[in-house]
This record gives structure tokens, C-alpha cells and sequence, in this order.
């Protein structure tokens, strides 16, 4: 039966339309997208109005919203910044979450992901196409994991990080909060806070400061 609880969705890129498509899947009724950029007003994602600025959100207290920002960190801040919203969490009817999973608010799962028993989950994550979680991880808040990334069993991975596609990790690492982590790399070690690593195995290239704006 299809829900008729109207949902906003925050930001109109590439991350914004899956995100739509997500909800439209799950039967809710998306009534408008909202994004500071001036000149995606007025279009349309999936037939979904881009209908203003995220500033919106101020005079819509009792409306269910889902931030579809992809960098990490900029995502943190808006839920901050609007954290009396209600924010949605979705689960695509083709991913698989054992029952005791824990997945807090604002949180995506998309098509094809597994997650498997005992797995915490925090608020504002993105579980990307194709992501495998084993079991007793635990996804900190803000976290991003790419289109199939895999991760064994009892894997930590800290707040804001970014695991690119493709990504494997081996059983018990930790990854530190608001690290990055390439595209196609095997981590096999623990990796600290805020350092980008890359390869096979992975190795840490350079640590992360304020030049790289929005990741940190």
C-alpha cells in the first residue's frame, strides 16, 4: 500500500536523485527537494520539484525530511544545524538487515547491501549499492561507504570517513574518524584519524588538513 506521508529531500546532485528514486521505491510520497543553489530551482529530479533553499526546512517542523548530500562532513553540519527535523530512515526492499542491526536516524541503505547480525549503524550514514557489512561492526555517525565496499566481521569505522568503491577490509581493523580511504584498496591494518590511504594493501599517503575543505 503506498504510504502517504509526504518527505522532503535535502540536496539536488547525483547523491539527491538516488535518494528520491530510494523513496519512491519504499512508497513515500516525495513532495520537494531543497538545495542553496539558486539555479536548480525550479527543475526537477524524477519529477520531484527543486523547490528553494535547505533554509526551508525552518518552517517545516513536523515534516519527515532525508539529507541526500554526499560529502560527509557538510552532511554532518546541516543535520546539526537543523537537528529538531525528523529525519527519515530508508531501507531498500532489495537490501538485507538481519533484525538485530541497529541504524539510527537519516541513515540510507540501498539496493544489493547486506548487513549482518549485531551491526550498529549510526545516524546520516550512506550504505551505498552493493555494500557487504558483516557481523559486530559498527558504522560511527556521517560515515560513507561506496558503491561495494566490503567489510568483515567486527570492523570499526570512526565518524565522517569515506571508503571509496570498492573497498575491503579484513576482520577487527578500525579506520579513524574522517579518514578517506581509495578506491579499490585492501585495508589490513588499522588506519588513524584524518589520513587518506590507498592501494593494496593499503598504505597511508599524506595526512588531511583544512586544504581539503569539505572532507575534514
Amino acid at each position: 500500500m503506498e504510504r502517504i506521508e509526504n518527505v522532503v529531500v535535502v540536496g539536488a546532485g547525483g547523491h539527491g536523485k538516488v535518494v528520491v528514486s530510494l523513496l519512491q521505491e519504499l512508497g513515500y510520497k516525495v513532495s520537494q527537494i531543497l538545495d542553496d543553489d539558486k539555479t536548480k530551482w525550479g527543475s526537477h529530479i524524477l519529477s520531484t520539484p527543486i523547490d528553494g533553499p535547505v533554509d526551508k526546512l525552518k518552517g517545516m517542523p513536523r515534516i519527515r525530511a532525508l539529507l541526500a548530500i554526499g560529502d560527509n562532513q557538510t552532511r554532518l553540519k546541516v543535520a546539526e544545524k537543523y537537528m529538531g527535523t525528523q529525519w527519515l530512515t530508508a531501507i531498500h526492499p532489495k537490501a538485507w538487515v538481519h533484525r538485530s542491526v541497529a541504524i539510527s536516524e537519516g541513515t540510507v541503505v540501498f539496493a544489493g547491501s547486506i548487513v549482518q547480525p549485531d551491526t550498529i549503524i549510526g545516524s546520516h550514514c550512506i550504505i551505498n549499492t552493493g555494500v557487504t557489512i558483516d557481523h559486530d561492526c559498527r558504522i560511527d555517525d556521517g560515515v560513507h561507504l561506496a558503491p561495494g565496499c566490503h567489510l568483515a566481521g567486527s570492523v570499526h569505522v570512526g565518524r565522517g570517513s569515506f571508503l571509496g568503491i570498492g573497498v575491503s577490509v579484513i576482520p577487527n581493523r578500525k579506520i579513524g574518524k574522517r579518514t578517506i580511504v581509495g578506491a579499490g584498496a585492501a585495508v589490513v591494518k588499522d588506519l588513524p584519524d584524518e589520513v587518506l590511504a590507498v592501494g593494496v594493501p593499503a598504505r597511508i599517503m599524506r595526512n588531511l588538513d583544512k586544504k581539503d575543505g569539505g572532507l575534514l
